[in-house]
C-alpha cells in the first residue's frame, strides 16, 4: 500500500463513549506533532468500520477482538496487527452470582438463571458462554439464559449491558451472570458491589481483547513507523499519560505471541456459535 507522505494515514474507531473524541484528539496531535500525520473517522459501530477497512476507506482500525476476528475470517487470516495495550493481553471474564444461590463452580450453574450481556461483547456472552459450554454445562439445555442485547454494534464496549448483569443480580432476576473482569475490578473499587451479597465465582483463561488492524498488504515500513512511535509515547507527559488513563493502559506493546495467540478461543467460540 503506497502513500504519499504528506497524506494522512486514516485511522478507524468506534464512537463507543464521549472519551472517544478526546483520546483520538491526543493521539492524532502527538502523530502529527512527530512528522507522521494521521487522522481519525469514527463509526458507530464495528460492523461499519470491518467494512471500511476492507474496502479501504480507512487504512488502520482500532478493532475490538470481534471486530478482529470477523475481519480474518474474511480475509483467511492475512490481516496484520500492529500494536495492542498492555491490558488487551490476559483479559479474562468473570461469572458473579448470588451468595444465596449456593453456587460454588460452573457446575453449580445448571438450573439456574444465567445473565449475559450483549450478544456482540467478548467479554460478557460470547466467550462466557463457550467457557460454561466447554465445562460440561450446555447452556442452552442446563441453563435458563437472561441476555441483554443493549448497545449492539459496539462490541460491548459501551459496558452498559455488564451493568445490566449486575443489576439483575441484585434485584433478584437472575442467580449468576458473566461479566470482564476489568467491569467487575472499576465496580468494586466505586463501592457498587456488595461483596456479602453478590461475589465472583469463577476466573475465565485469558484472552486477547482489542488491537490495531491492517491489511494485509498495509507498508510495513509505515507500520513500522506506526508502531515506533506508539511504543514511544511517554505516560510522564501530562497529555499522553490522561489519554492512557482513559483507553485504560500502562503501555503499547505488539500483538507478536501471546497477543495473537490470545485471539484462538475467540475463533473457536465465534465458529461454534455460528457467528462468523
Amino acid at each position: 500500500m503506497e502513500r504519499l507522505p504528506n497524506k494522512a494515514l486514516m485511522v478507524g474507531a468506534v464512537a463507543y463513549d464521549p472519551k472517544v473524541i478526546p483520546i483520538w484528539d491526543i493521539i492524532r496531535d502527538y502523530y502529527q506533532q512527530n512528522d507522521f500525520p494521521i487522522d481519525y473517522v469514527l463509526f458507530s459501530n464495528y460492523e461499519a468500520q470491518v467494512e471500511a477497512l476492507l474496502n479501504g476507506f480507512i487504512d488502520i482500525a482500532w478493532n475490538t477482538n470481534v471486530a478482529y476476528v470477523r475481519i480474518q475470517e474474511r480475509l483467511g487470516g492475512k490481516a496484520k496487527v500492529l500494536a495492542m495495550r498492555d491490558t488487551d493481553i490476559g483479559f479474562t471474564s468473570k461469572i458473579i452470582a448470588r451468595a444465596d444461590k449456593g453456587i460454588e463452580s460452573l457446575a453449580d450453574l445448571k438450573g439456574k438463571r444465567f445473565a449475559l450481556g450483549s450478544a456482540d461483547s467478548g467479554q460478557a456472552a460470547i466467550l462466557p458462554y463457550h467457557f460454561v459450554k466447554m465445562n460440561g454445562v450446555d447452556p442452552e439445555k442446563d441453563l435458563t439464559l437472561i441476555r441483554f442485547n443493549l448497545d449492539v454494534g459496539k462490541h460491548g464496549d459501551t459496558g452498559t449491558s455488564e451493568l445490566e448483569v449486575l443489576r439483575a443480580l441484585k434485584q433478584g432476576e437472575a442467580d449468576a451472570g458473566a461479566i470482564g473482569e476489568s467491569t467487575w475490578i472499576r465496580l468494586l473499587e466505586l463501592g457498587q458491589v456488595n461483596t456479602d451479597e453478590i461475589r465472583a465465582v469463577w476466573t475465565s483463561p485469558g484472552y486477547s481483547h482489542c488491537n490495531f488492524t491492517v491489511l494485509p498488504d498495509f507498508d510495513d515500513a509505515l507500520g513500522n513507523r506506526f508502531r515506533d512511535l506508539l511504543f514511544r509515547m511517554d505516560p510522564a507527559v501530562p497529555e499522553i499519560r490522561k489519554m492512557m488513563e482513559m483507553e485504560g493502559l500502562n503501555e503499547w506493546v505488539g500483538g507478536e505471541g501471546a497477543g495473537l495467540a490470545g485471539y484462538e478461543v475467540l475463533f473457536e467460540a465465534m465458529r461454534d456459535q455460528g457467528l462468523l
